[in-house]
């Protein structure tokens, strides 16, 4: 092993793993950080030990992909400082600050790859706080993880390639799936198809979901409206609008998201640059083609420096983990790195076709009700949101973050910062990215009390 060099990858995913791997085959041993038990992130999430079920049952087409992470993973464990069930919730002057199975801790490094991959993208409509309500990525997780669906009736709304995986995933295993409702017209569709056709397999999958689903009874319903979830104690059934006609349908849980939108609270802590991408309708870490950030020793991988899927965070990860070896004056593969960066290019031509396939609802904001829950954590609505804009000039996201604590929650603005993002810039009547996004905050993600105080009492 290269003793003068110990890297550190924080998340252990496609992203992760892949550039674990190439480290490890350069003699390089480095520290892998992941808040999971297992490696494999979200997309190939792997069940608790003892409850492993058929790799096929639970990823479908992926199955093969997904045990040859998690085989490259294995493979590696030995070679490579396994840190599972550690959050990464701050990071300063080259430390990382950790919390591991309840006790705080800090990590030097001198080199850092940052794969903290993606969640689920929230634009709330009426009704969306009723218990039953789930984003599409925790539905993912209830039924890879625990083999559980969240619902006997369930309906999946919104928009994206993981609204019909996940309804397919459902479908397959079992679970009554009683409609799947797309706010992307089947015009957007057909528009985008040119573009798909640059990855073809990966068009074919998508068709085959939809055509599945046809197949089997599960209606599905494109270019619609959300209106609202009803309910008293529990969700029961959800409207939307097609056209000028209004629909209603029974069911007892409902998964929603649009799209992904990447992890960027660690690059942000970080130091990491960042510019508007108007494609992705965020503000993303910027790098260059190896995944080099603005900050030098810190690299970006995977989603969580822009949506791109399994398949590119596996190739970036080893990109990645390349332009780390080369910059540490370590001889790399000058033939697999074009081989890589051809692959990416070619996906991020496909990516081009996916957001037009799937559009972001740009008229969402302007159709909010004023009443509209954003931020469940503090309680804060559009039309207070509407209100701060209005009596105080507040054009800027951190400024109306001051005013209202819209943001200030458990969340941190992970799950209400895109929605109340776009209620500002309508309510400004300027673009998105005039707003500004809302600057990451240490702890990312929220510590227990009791671990806080652990720390507290060692340190005294």
């Amino acid at each position: 092993m290269t003793a003068a060099l110990q890297p550190v990858i924080v998340g252990a995913g496609p992203a992760g793993v892949r550039a674990a791997q190439a480290l490890v085959a350069h003699g390089v041993r480095p520290v892998v950080i992941d808040e999971a038990p297992r490696w494999g992130g979200q997309i190939y999430r792997q069940p608790p030990a003892g409850f492993e079920r058929p790799k096929r049952a639970l990823y479908g087409f992926e199955a093969g992909r997904a045990d040859a992470v998690h085989s490259a993973m294995a493979e590696i464990l030995e070679q490579v400082d396994w840190r599972p069930d550690t959050l990464v919730w701050s990071a300063e002057g080259g430390r990382l600050d950790l919390l591991s199975r309840g006790r705080m801790g800090t990590l030097p490094y001198g080199q850092l790859i940052v794969a903290t991959g993606a969640t689920d993208r929230v634009l709330p409509f009426p009704g969306w706080t009723l218990p039953g309500i789930y984003t599409l990525g925790a539905a993912q997780v209830a039924l890879k993880y625990q083999g559980c669906a969240i619902g006997s009736r369930v309906i999946f709304a919104g928009t994206g390639p993981l609204l019909y995986l996940v309804a397919y995933q459902y479908a397959k295993a079992g679970a009554k799936v009683v409609a799947v409702l797309d706010t992307a017209s089947f015009k957007d569709k057909a528009a985008a198809v040119p573009a798909m056709l640059r990855q073809p397999a990966l068009f074919a999958k998508g068709l085959f979901y939809l055509g599945w689903l046809r197949a089997h009874g599960v209606p599905v319903h494109q270019g619609v409206r959300l209106v609202r979830a009803s309910g008293d104690t529990q969700v029961s059934g959800m409207r939307w609008r097609d056209g000028n006609d209004e629909h209603e349908l029974a069911c007892d849980a409902v998964g929603f998201g649009y799209a992904l939108r990447s992890e960027t609270q660690l690059a942000d802590l970080l130091g990491c640059r960042f510019s508007y991408n108007a494609l992705q309708r965020a503000a993303l870490p910027e790098r260059d083609g190896a995944g080099r950030s603005s900050v030098p020793g810190v690299y970006l991988a995977g989603d969580g420096a822009g949506i791109m899927g399994a398949d590119a965070a596996e190739w970036a990860g080893e990109r990645a983990a390349l332009a780390l070896l080369a910059d540490a004056g370590i001889a790399v593969d000058a033939a697999r790195v074009a081989t890589l960066e051809a692959r990416l290019a070619r996906t991020a031509a496909f990516r081009h076709g996916l957001e037009r396939a799937f559009p972001f609802p740009a008229d969402w904001a302007a159709g909010a009700p004023d009443d509209l829950v954003i931020c469940r954590c503090e309680e804060i609505t559009a039309g207070e949101l509407r209100a701060c804009a209005r009596d105080t000039g507040a054009r800027e996201m951190n400024r109306l973050k001051a005013l209202t604590r819209v943001g200030m929650g458990r969340c941190q603005g992970r799950t209400c910062g895109v929605a109340a993002a776009e209620i500002l810039a309508h309510a400004c009547a300027t673009a998105p990215q005039t707003v500004g996004r809302l600057r990451g905050q240490a702890p990312i993600k929220p510590l227990p009390f009791a671990a806080v105080a652990r720390a507290a009492g060692e340190a005294s």
